[in-house]
């Protein structure tokens, strides 16, 4: 590995603690920090993860339908996941409080692994050539700033642990390093990526729409939206500069 690769990684392991410490430092401001990760969630669904997954399918000639039915298939497998738990989470109050509700690490723990398929992005960007891989490589790290904030956000929401929250912060730093050692030494063909891609689709437009916006309800209606809105342009923005 070369050192502007390293360097690279470094500097995307920053911009994610980066992110994710400016939300513990604002907690006050939780539910725009909501709005703003909803937006910034359903932003990356649609501009970033669905156009890729749609590329790679159409390369390796994958029918559409099938990366549709993953998406609605993620997105209803979330609302049981989120009703069974939620059940219980009220039958058990003390365990609830003790330990947060289970969607917490579950949202995290997807963000770190998008993470570490935007580290491939970017090793195998490099492997193409040194400017490509320095375009992408730019337009991870100032995501990874979003990621650090929406991981936060995922855990707090769901009445995790400061401790907890910092660690799934922690290995959403280091995810998107580990994806830039993997490609030199493993290939993910493009139909897995692909699926894996979609799912994360139906997963994101779940978590931004049915678990974060719902808790902005009793806030300003204006500052809610201007913070979604603010979360969609700068991840529309971004998509456009990696472009």
């Amino acid at each position: 590995m070369n050192w502007s690769l390293l360097l690279i990684g470094v500097v995307t392991f920053l911009s994610t603690l980066l992110g994710g410490f400016v939300l513990l430092k604002f907690r006050h401001s939780l539910p725009y920090f909501f709005a703003f990760s909803a937006g910034s969630l359903m932003g990356v669904a649609f501009f970033d993860i669905l156009p890729e997954s749609l590329e790679l399918a159409n390369s390796v000639q994958l029918p559409i339908r099938m990366l549709m039915l993953v998406i609605v298939a993620a997105f209803f497998l979330y609302i049981i996941l989120e009703r069974f738990f939620l059940t219980h989470h009220h039958d058990d109050e003390h365990g609830s409080e003790e330990h947060g509700h289970i969607l917490g690490p579950i949202g995290a723990g997807s963000l770190v692994v998008h993470s570490f398929l935007d580290g491939i992005a970017i090793g195998a960007a490099f492997h193409l050539s040194s400017s490509m891989g320095l375009i992408v490589a730019l337009a991870v790290i100032f995501h990874d700033f979003t990621d650090g904030i929406n991981t936060v956000t995922l855990m707090l929401k769901n009445k995790q642990k400061v401790g907890k929250t910092i660690g799934f912060l922690v290995m959403d730093a280091i995810a998107p390093v580990v994806g830039i050692l993997v490609t030199f030494t493993v290939h993910i063909s493009s139909v897995v990526l692909s699926l894996i891609l979609a799912f994360f689709v139906g997963e994101f437009i779940y978590i931004g729409a049915a678990n974060l916006l719902p808790e902005t309800r009793h806030h300003p209606m204006g500052k809610i939206l201007l913070s979604m809105f603010m979360g969609i342009v700068l991840i529309f923005l971004l998509t456009l500069f990696i472009a």
